[in-house]
Parts: structure tokens; sequence; C-alpha cells
């Protein structure tokens, strides 16, 4: 399956979400912040399929993470989750860089259903 890479500040939801697409058979490394997801990413020299991070963490926010992800390793696929209308807005600009927002709360479904989709997009491309 997929390498994907998280970054959430949430320690539940990052549990959450490890747990599910691990059990999809997908390998994954968790992150608390875009901090450690960057060092993450280089230290991988970005060999992963997808990076999935909250917009609003401290130390570095998804946004800046997105940018320095993309610019690096471009043909990373991007997911970004937030639940603040605002840092959507923010995200609207960056189109070309990521695959989709998904918006907090969600359930295990649908950020399942997110991740297949980003995934299948990466491969038509």
């Amino acid at each position: 399956m997929a390498r994907i890479l998280i970054a959430e500040d949430e320690d539940s939801l990052r549990s959450m979400i490890a747990r599910a697409l691990t059990n999809d058979g997908h390998d994954v490394i968790a992150n608390r912040d875009g901090g450690e997801a960057l060092e993450s990413l280089t230290r991988e020299d970005g060999r992963f399929d997808l990076l999935l991070t909250d917009i609003r963490m401290p130390v570095m926010d998804g946004i800046a993470l997105a940018l320095a992800a993309s610019r690096d390793y471009p043909a990373l696929t991007i997911l970004l989750m937030t639940g603040y209308a605002d840092q959507r807005e923010r995200a609207s600009g960056l189109e070309v860089l990521i695959h989709d927002v998904i918006t907090k709360p969600f359930s295990l479904a649908s950020i399942r259903g997110a991740v297949t989709d980003a995934l299948a997009a990466r491969t038509r491309h």
C-alpha cells in the first residue's frame, strides 16, 4: 500500500487516523507538528505517497509544511485538514499544490475515503 505521513497536534485524533490507515494496510508515520513532519520528510528523502496534515498546529503550521513539502518533493500528494473556516480560506490559493482540504470533525469512513481518493488521483498523474 502507500506510505503516509501524518502531521496532527491533537494526540487522540492523530492516533485514531494513524491506527485506521495502518489497519487499511498503509505504512504510517505520525508526527505532532509540522516541524517534526518536515524532519521526517527530510530524513526519508520525501519517500512518502501522501502527506496528511492539520493546518493549525504549533511550531510549523500545515500551510508552511505544505509549501516546503511541495517545493522539495513536488510528486508528494498533500491533503490538508482543518476545523476552522478561516484556515480553509488560507488554503484556497493552494489548489495547485494540494489535493483537497478535509473539514473537521470527520468520520473514519470520510478520512479513509479522502485518503483513497488522493492516492487514486496520484496514480492517474
